[in-house]
């Protein structure tokens, strides 16, 4: 974090500070002029010598408990909502979570006022955190970048990363997520995005949003208080998204790619967003030509398994080429990385020809069908492919039908051997069985114990595995140690 001192960060989180006697490691009295630089965490697992430890209540546990960790790890600065008994400055707030995006609130404007620090969000219901690394790979190439951790978009991830930033910062890279209306509102007040990037609006979190209008209105904040002077880049092939335009005063830039390779504008005419043409999918990853909206054309090798991900790669590239990136660097970047993110499309395995593919960090009707549709794709002449999968959760009462559809669908792609872990996801199983057609090509267990054993028994040379469900079924485990079976 920026250099503050403590009295500077008591008021922009409306605190209290509590000094009580605190002094520094040389015996000297700590006093609301202190500086404090160090980084800002919840967690104190990550705290640092001089680091901010935020005392965050938890669903299960208490940040509180955790101070006395966080000292010992070298906390100078304790934000909670209770005074603790222990030897270091404190501010006392209402709320800890507020509190910590009213700081990222303070330290990116005064970032933002005396440095070059320019703000990048995006959100969508998938592609978020891939996006993100990608646009990160781009933009370390022209200056200093932050972007968030793992999948760090939420009112707690989201400032942790905004706080990040320093004087020399020139591109910060907000991932911001949603479970309901008003949270990127809230995010998008912290930090005032200069581009904002929306990917796609499906089915994600449905259940929570309370269906898919809901989850539109939600992603809308993106753009909606945009200045005039500030650019939303757009998914042009996404209707939901497209129809942002009306309700955005930003200059809209677009990037898609529709069915015959021809670029569009959301009313049908020609436009000149970013897109891709002869894109072809393989086990070795995917290949296109990359065309920016000033005209710039090169040929793109790409790593990142799953022609899902070349939408994601474009919204990387339009939102670089509206930094002043050129394409050189642009597509340098993008062939330089190797995976999207651990439990996403990793490949795994080796042994005897197996290649084990865990996608596991989460899922939506749509990243599965993306995801089958890349093992289908992939698939060599006489190769079998197996797709484990489990539960999609949060999608309320659109579950049914969308586990029945993703069943439906591993019959028409051909999938050779179909395995549905856990009972939340046996209408798939259920669905496949009815359409009529296979005869033991799927198979249901209830948990991964009974999936590991049954797949280290059955799968042969040669085999692809697929391993996919959403993050509270925890395959990504089973994929990990099936990767590890198989290495």
């Amino acid at each position: 974090m920026i250099a503050l001192s403590l009295s500077e960060i008591a008021g922009a989180v409306n605190g209290v500070l509590r000094l009580d006697g605190v002094v520094d490691a040389d015996g000297s009295p700590i006093t609301p002029a202190t500086i404090v630089s160090g980084a800002v965490d919840t967690d104190s697992r990550e705290i640092g010598p001089g680091g901010i430890f935020v005392a965050k209540p938890g669903e299960t546990t208490d940040g509180h408990l955790f101070a006395p960790a966080a000292i010992a790890n070298g906390a100078a600065l304790l934000i909670v909502e209770r005074a603790l008994d222990l030897p270091v400055a404190q501010i006392l707030v209402p709320d800890a979570v507020v509190a910590l995006g009213d700081l990222a609130t303070l330290v990116v404007a005064r970032v933002r006022a005396e440095g070059r620090l320019k703000v990048i969000g995006v959100t969508g219901s998938n592609g978020k955190t891939t996006t993100k690394n990608l646009l990160r790979a781009i933009l370390e190439r022209v200056g200093p970048t932050v972007a968030a951790r793992a999948s760090f978009n939420n009112e707690v991830g989201a400032p942790i990363t905004m706080l990040a930033v320093d004087m020399d910062t020139r591109f910060l890279v907000a991932e911001m997520g949603a479970s309901g209306i008003g949270e990127i509102a809230r995010l998008i007040r912290m930090v005032r995005p200069d581009v904002g990037v929306v990917l796609k609006v499906g089915l994600a979190h449905a259940g929570e949003f309370g269906g898919i209008e809901a989850t539109l209105a939600a992603k809308t904040e993106m753009v909606t208080d945009l200045l005039a002077t500030d650019v939303a880049v757009l998914n042009a092939d996404d209707p939901r998204v497209a129809g942002m335009r009306a309700h955005t005063r930003a200059r809209v830039v677009w990037f898609g790619q529709d069915a015959t390779g021809a670029s569009r504008a959301p009313d049908g005419t020609d436009f000149s967003g970013v897109h891709a043409t002869g894109i072809e999918v393989s086990s070795s990853g995917t290949t296109f030509t990359l065309h920016l909206a000033g005209g710039d054309t090169r040929p793109v090798s790409f790593q990142v398994l799953g022609e899902h991900h070349v939408m994601n790669a474009l919204a990387a590239a339009a939102t670089a080429e509206v930094l002043g990136v050129g394409i050189d660097d642009i597509v340098a970047a993008l062939e330089s990385v190797v995976t999207a993110e651990r439990w996403r499309m990793q490949v795994l395995g080796g042994r005897d020809g197996v290649t084990i593919i865990n996608d596991a960090y989460n899922a939506s009707p749509d990243s599965m069908t993306a995801a089958l549709k890349t093992l289908a794709q992939i698939r060599e002449p006489g190769q079998r492919t197996v797709a484990v999968l489990g539960e999609m959760s949060e999608l309320g009462e659109f579950s049914g039908d969308e586990h029945d559809r993703i069943g439906l669908l591993a019959v028409r792609l051909n999938i050779s051997q179909l395995i549905v872990v856990g009972r939340a996801a046996r209408r798939m199983h259920i669905s496949t069985i009815n359409e009529g057609s296979w005869d033991g090509e799927s198979l249901f267990v209830d948990d991964q114990d009974d999936a590991f054993a049954l797949l280290t028994a059955t799968i042969r040379p040669g085999d692809t595995v697929l391993v996919k469900s959403s993050n509270s079924a925890g395959l990504r485990f089973l994929g990990d140690r099936l990767g590890e079976y198989f290495s």
